[in-house]
């Protein structure tokens, strides 16, 4: 069936009276942080259900593979929380790079505020820690409370959708990633017994390699794809947080597009004129496109332009955007939520000083850090608040600064 010069198939308006809304819903700021949210309750009730012994069992699957007599084996939880949140790793560091590039933290006054922000975020949780602890036992755990878990973090503050400013989406994103950064640093100095130094130097050349690529006008997905992979598993044998592979990745993917708007648009009407020529003698050879040569290959050449004229770093986030809100960040939280509650073993947390350290650390000291660090900041004059963004604000992302779960779990 056609309709003004649109060829329709015979379901397809009742698909798209279905489909439609769904596509609505699913692209809603706050879906993404409903599905997240209902599924850390899931994994919560299977971890405190009869099905716990299966769930831990599931996770503790090893899969791999072998090849010529080597062999290479992760747990399904390892699997989970090294190499699919490296995708969701990959779209973050995407995001900060544009913000950085082009974006609210393009000159260095608006990148610092983040960044002493994250380090009061960092600094002050730690130095509760170690007041409740002091030389004890426990005090080796100082690093647990320092991290921000972004996966959790974001999930939370996109369940407010368009009432959250953009700014302050950029804010936590780029406080999160130095915290992150940081948690990655204080594992491999001070909990790292062995780092491969072998396996950082490969981690090294491969994002050297990377490098290359982007200066070498290198814009399909496919190169930067196999080395990160490679990057990954070097970073990975190296002892380092594999993760940070991702935005390793992302800052190497090109920011800037092959054509500017000017030469697109005179690229368009170019072809636009042609195709008229084409099709004008009105034979079917003429204007039927499966017969027309020269018009599937105008059409062949105007898309390649329509992917010349965006940012490489644009297509990537926009393609893998949905993949990583609705498939690897509910994975995420079902492996990592499913935390046994023992109303014993709770209370025993609670009075024990490392329990006592980690909560004052997350909910104290992450506050006053990110709070009073971003207040001195700006007191110092050494940046500004970005428009339409409020202290009070900044304390509420500090508030979810306090997630530290999937970091401080790794630092545990």
């Amino acid at each position: 069936m056609t309709d003004k010069g649109i060829n329709r198939a015979p379901w397809e308006r009742s698909f798209e009276r279905i489909l439609t809304p769904l596509e609505e819903f699913i692209h809603r700021q706050t879906t993404s942080g409903i599905l997240l949210m209902f599924c850390a309750v899931v994994a919560l009730a299977i971890a405190n259900s009869p099905l716990h012994e299966a769930y831990e069992q599931l996770l503790q699957l090893p899969i791999g593979f072998s090849a010529g007599g080597a062999e290479f084996s992760l747990t399904v939880h390892y699997w989970i929380n090294e190499a699919l949140m490296a995708m969701f790793f990959f779209i973050i560091g995407l995001e900060l790079k544009r913000e950085l590039t082009v974006g609210e933290l393009s000159t260095p006054r608006q990148a610092l505020l983040p960044l002493m922000a994250a380090v009061g975020g960092m600094a002050i949780p730690a130095l509760f820690y170690i007041l409740v602890n002091g030389s004890g036992p426990g005090f080796k755990g100082w690093g647990i409370p320092m991290a921000t878990d972004i996966a959790f973090a974001i999930g939370a503050l996109s369940l407010l959708g368009s009432r959250v400013p953009k700014n302050l989406v950029t804010f936590l994103i780029a406080l999160a990633i130095v915290d992150d950064l940081g948690a990655v640093a204080v594992i491999a100095v001070y909990y790292t017994e062995d780092i491969n130094s072998a396996a950082l130097a490969y981690a090294t050349g491969f994002a050297m390699l990377l490098a290359v690529l982007n200066r070498g006008g290198f814009r399909g997905p496919l190169p930067y794809a196999v080395v990160g992979i490679c990057l990954w598993g070097a970073m990975l044998s190296s002892g380092v947080h594999a993760t940070l592979a991702g935005v390793i990745v992302a800052f190497m993917i090109p920011i800037r597009p092959k054509f500017e708007p000017e030469h697109f648009i005179e690229r368009v009407e170019d072809s636009a004129l042609k195709m008229r020529k084409s099709t004008a003698d009105g034979t079917t050879e003429g204007t039927d496109i499966i017969h027309n040569n020269r018009f599937r290959a105008l059409v062949t050449a105007l898309g390649d332009g329509v992917t010349d004229v965006q940012a490489p770093a644009q297509r990537m986030e926009h393609a893998m955007h949905l993949p990583v809100a609705f498939l690897v960040i509910p994975i995420f939280a079902l492996a990592n939520a499913g935390i046994p509650i023992d109303s014993e073993g709770f209370g025993r947390f609670l009075s024990s000083p490392i329990g006592l350290g980690v909560l004052a650390g997350l909910l104290l000291g992450k506050p006053v850090g990110i709070t009073g660090f971003t207040w001195i900041t700006l007191k110092l004059g050494w940046a500004k608040l970005p428009p339409g963004i409020t202290l009070q604000h900044i304390f509420g992302v500090s508030l979810l600064a306090g997630i530290g779960f999937t970091m401080s779990i790794f630092i545990a």
